[in-house]
This record gives structure tokens, sequence and C-alpha cells, in this order.
């Protein structure tokens, strides 16, 4: 009997080995026992819920980083790169969060059977208040429904942990079914809606608390839920339609709903509506920081930018997630600036952004730089010199390309380059600001033994100006959390969400034009009525819809959104079968330097929308099926 307990375990949740079990369940039992006995254990167990959260936006823990079309690096043996190399498998799946493995840890169905754990047994700690209690479990709840909406989002259909299954359950009651991919929206939905009336509206204590789920992160996470529900990769799917459970129902809804859209605009507004009443609002350097008056117009542009992810104390950031603090993100984005032995050592300096990412930023008239009839698209790599109007975005005088010249201003808060301005890391005052040197034998560039980006771009929008990189000691870094839901994603998710239901309006501008305001741009309509060639692109719904994809590639870019933003909107087939290239950086002079080099063919097949299962738990579980295409 002992025996068949330990297997019907294994057969549960399928995400350790039978010596783990072997190993834990003895203990975990009597744990469970006596850990809501009292506040401070139940807190504990809580705070073991928290645990789970995925290391969302960490270069080496999280998928997106590298699988979308933003960033590539020089390990290619991490387990990102791995996959966007084509290397994923069924027999050991990279990044899997189902069963804890391969990069993908923890497993998330252990973080739902402890979540459960927790709501069956909170009721019997005692020395709570109604109010604790009340908080607790509805943090809990959350907990629950994004644990299932991101193994959603990874595999597609999956079995829904509404309980967890008592030890004394046969064999056959624990094999799991996958359930079809609108059951498991409901009821992720379900979960979010239980959780709102115990969560508070804000956190009173950042410096304690921060991290801690809300009621305006729980509306926020309600409507990226429904506008994943909206979207064509779980709206109206044909593509799945022979991908059924045992009785032939398709997983995958099969006829497009167009009212899901309006229920998500209605979930964003929601959102957007306490963002505000809870005072949070768009990140302006010029308001949030003294410095800003002794700097130029430009800087505090790109430190509007740089500070709405960075800022420790953000207005902007609804949820900054406390497992990622983003030392090592940091770390690895900084290029080095300047010869010293001790600055150079350490910092990783080797997460680089693609050529591809550098061509998405708009030109300085706020229209892609294929459409500005101003802008020299086809001259776009011949080697032009830096005047004194781009001297706070590249040193005056440098060697450059056109590319480089001439781009809005996120383009300079987002992206370092050689010759670019690198203001912060202990020096803030105009004139006297650090330069990139990228080229080969140059203090950024080279190849040096920690580091180096293989591209030509740093991701220095997601390095926190207040770290010093000084010439005499190591980098000191200054944390925040990863900002898993800023405001600024919320208005262009709405703005999606209107423009799919209805289609181009004042409302679907207004609020793409907020985000392009704090940017420097002027707004939609008129950037593409005097500037592009395609002057009534933003009239149409299909033009409108590109814009708007195009506007959250760009705010949010290095942000974890792009991978998944493509999947949803099934562009990935397009976007991410294309060349990873960047500058010639084994070169010392700009003539060689500027000669674009391909480092990868990009691949991205159909299966890949979805992770596959491993094989193991499909030969253990017989009512589990693959995901098409593994």
């Amino acid at each position: 009997m002992k025996m068949k307990r330990i297997f019907t375990l294994v057969l549960v949740l399928m995400f350790c080995s039978c010596k783990k079990y072997l190993d834990i369940v003895p203990d975990n039992v009597a744990t469970i026992e006596h850990a809501f006995t009292m506040r401070n254990s139940a807190e504990k167990f809580l705070f073991t819920c928290y645990s789970y959260l995925p290391r969302d936006g960490h270069y080496i823990w999280d998928p997106s980083v590298y699988n979308g079309d933003e960033m590539w690096g020089i390990n290619v043996t991490q387990g990102s790169l791995q996959v966007a190399q084509g290397f994923q498998s069924v027999v050991a799946p990279l990044f899997d969060f189902w069963n804890g493995d391969k990069y993908g840890v923890p497993s998330l169905f252990m973080a739902l059977r402890d979540c459960n754990i927790f709501l069956d047994n909170i009721d019997k700690t005692l020395d709570l208040t109604v109010q604790e209690r009340d908080r607790w479990r509805s943090e809990v709840l959350f907990l629950k429904a994004y644990y299932h909406y991101y193994l959603l989002r990874m595999y597609g259909p999956i079995p829904l942990i509404r309980k967890n299954i008592p030890i004394s359950a046969s064999v056959e009651e624990v094999k799991v079914k996958r359930e079809p991919v609108d059951d498991c929206l409901a009821y992720i939905l379900e979960l979010l809606d239980q959780s709102m009336p115990g969560l508070p509206e804000r956190i009173e204590s950042e410096a304690t608390e921060q991290g801690r789920i809300t009621q305006l992160i729980a509306l926020s996470v309600k409507a990226k839920v429904l506008m994943l529900a909206a979207s064509p990769l779980f709206n109206g799917n044909t593509d799945y339609a022979n991908f059924t459970n045992d009785t032939g129902t398709p997983f995958f809804n099969q006829v497009y709903d167009k009212e899901r859209w309006k229920e998500a605009a209605d979930a964003c507004k929601v959102a957007i509506d306490a963002a505000h009443q809870t005072g949070h609002k768009l990140y302006y350097y010029s308001e949030n920081d003294a410095n800003s008056a002794l700097v130029s117009p430009e800087t505090n542009l790109k430190m509007n930018i740089r500070n709405s992810v960075t800022a420790r104390w953000s207005p902007e950031i609804i949820w900054g997630v406390t497992n990622n603090l983003t030392t090592d993100n940091q770390r690895m984005a900084q290029a080095r600036l300047d010869g010293n032995t001790p600055g150079m050592a350490s910092v990783g300096s080797s997460l680089a952004p693609t050529l591809k990412m550098a061509e998405l930023f708009y030109t300085k008239n706020g229209v892609p730089i294929k459409e500005d009839k101003t802008w020299d698209y086809t001259g776009r790599f011949e080697l032009r010199q830096s005047g004194v109007k781009e001297q706070y975005y590249i040193q005056q005088g440098s060697t450059t390309v056109g590319l480089h010249l001439d781009r809005e201003p996120r383009f300079y808060a987002s992206l370092a380059f050689d010759g670019s301005i690198w203001y912060g890391q202990g020096r803030k005052t105009e004139g006297g600001n650090w330069v990139v040197r990228a080229k080969f034998g140059e203090y950024s560039g080279g190849v040096p033994v920690n580091g180096y980006s293989a591209t030509g771009y740093w991701p220095k929008k997601l390095v926190n100006a207040e770290n010093v990189y000084s010439a005499t000691s190591n980098y000191t870094i200054v944390n925040y959390p990863h900002p898993e839901i800023r405001l600024a994603d919320l208005y262009l998710l709405y703005a999606e969400a209107l423009n799919e239901y209805s289609g181009p309006g004042a409302a679907v501008y207004e609020y793409i034009n907020y985000v392009r305001k704090r940017a420097g741009l002027k707004s939609v309509e008129e950037s593409w009525s005097n500037y592009s060639v395609n002057s009534g692109k933003y009239q149409t719904q299909q033009g409108l819809r590109e814009i708007i994809q195009q506007e959250r590639a760009i705010e949010l870019c290095f942000e974890g959104h792009r991978f998944y933003d493509l999947k949803r909107w099934k562009k990935a087939m397009t976007e991410l079968n294309y060349r990873v290239q960047g500058w010639n950086i084994l070169q010392s002079t700009a003539a060689q330097y500027y000669k674009v080099v391909t480092l990868h063919d990009r691949k991205f097949d159909f299966k890949d929308y979805f992770w596959p299962l491993r094989e193991l738990d499909l030969i253990v579980n017989k009512n589990l099926q693959q995901n098409p295409g593994w």
C-alpha cells in the first residue's frame, strides 16, 4: 500500500523522480500537520507559495529573453539560446515548468499543489486577524490563477488543479487530463475574481511589501488573460482543429468571437482606472528627479524611458516581481565604459540586442524607417559623421551609420552602440558623460575574456542610471524588481483591444498618444499624415493594428513581452524566422566594423507555438496528449 501511494503521487503531478518523493513524503506530511498551527509558520507557507513565481526577465531563467527577436548572446549553451537554435526536445524539454527541470525551475504544478494546501488549511491558523486571513487567502488565490495562466500560455490546454488529489486515490484517478483552452481560461478568471475582494488596493509599505499582490495587479493580470483569450492564438484558431481530447472535442475553440475583444477592452479600462485612482501614472524624469533640471531636454527624454523601468519607486510600475531583482541582467547589459581593470572585470556586457531590433525603432518623426519619406532608408548602412544636433545621443564627430542618426528618443534611451552617449553610471553632467567605444581592441568591444556584445548593441534601457561604473573599484548596482506590468503596457493593450473590436477611433489614438508623448513623439495622426508614405495607415483597422504592434515592440522592448505577443498574434512564424544579425565586431575601422554579419539563422516552426510535454509523462499517463508537431 505504501508503494502504491508513492506511485500515485508520481502520477498526480509528474514533476520529480520517485527518489525525490521517497525522500520527502514522510517529512512533508508531518510538516503540513503543523504548518498552520501558528501565524509565523503559516506566513512562511504563504511566502513559499510566492517563491514559485518564475524569474521573468532573467536572461538565464526566462525563455522569452532570447527566444524572441530582440536579443542574442555569446554563451550558446545557455537554455534559452539552445531553444532558439532549435535544440528543444521531447526527451528532456528545456524550460520544463511542467516538471521543474532544465531551467524550468520550479515546477508550477508543485506550486499549485502548495497553493491548494494553503487554501485548505489557512482557516486552522487561530492567531490571525480576519483581515490578515482574507488577504493571505486572496493572495494565494491570485497565485493559483497566475500559475495556471503561465502554464496555459506556455503549453496550451493543461490539467486544472482545482483540488489536490488525495494520497488514497487510485492509479486511474490520478491520471489527469488536459482540459479545453476555454475551460482553462474560465477557471483562471474565476480564481482572479475570487481573489480581488480580500486584496489591498495598494501596498502601504513598499520597503517591506513590494511585490505582494494588490487588487490592481489582479485586475491587470485579468486584463492580460482576457487579451490572450481574444487574440488569434486562442480565439477561433482552426490550425488546431484536429488537436482533440479523448472524446473528439477540440482543445481550441474553432469559431472566432469578436465580443472577446470587448471583454478585454473593458477589463483593460477597469485596470487603467484603478491604476489612476491609486496614483499610478507614466514616468516623467522632470517630475521625479531633481537632476532633470541640470540636463538637456534630449537627456530628459532618454531618462523618461530608462527610469520608467529601472527607477525603484517609479509610479508607472504596477507589478514589480521581486523574484528577479535584475542584478544579473544589469551586469550583463552594461557595456564596458573605460579600460580600467576593476570596472571591466565586474560587468558581463553580453546581452546583445539584434540589428533587427535596432531597425524596428521609429525615425525622429515617429514612423517606421521604411515609411518615413524624409529618411534615407536605402542609405541606412552608409557611413556618416554625427553632428552637433546629435551631441546628446552620439559623440559629436563620431563616424557611424545612417541607421543611428535621426532616430526617435527611445532608440537612444534603449540601445547603446559605438560612439553613443551613456548618461549616468556615476556621471550626470552633460559633456562629461561616458562614450561607448565598441570597435575591436577598444574597451567596449573586442572580445574581452569576461564577455562582449555579439551584435555591437547593448540594452541600455535595462541598466539603472544610479549604478556606478568606477575607475577605481568594481561596478556598483542599484537593484530594481523586474517590471512585470507597467502602465504603458495597459495603455497599449487597451488601444489594441478597442481597435480589434471597433476599429480606429479617438479613444484608440488617445492611449497610444499618451505613450508617444512621453517618448517625445507627435501623435499617431500627425506623424503618419505628415511623414509617412502611407499617410492614411492609421485610419484603417489593419494599418492601426500594425502601428499598435510596432508601438508595443518599441515601448516594451527587452521587458519580456515581445515573444509572447508574437505568439498570441500568430505572427511568430513570420517574425521569428529571420537572420540574427549585428555589426562586424572583430574589426577596428569604421569601414569594416559597419558591415552586417549574420550570427544565426533563427527558425520557428508551427510546433514551437507551444512547449512540448516530456515523453516520459506521456508514457506514465496515457490520458495526456502531446502538443501538435512534437
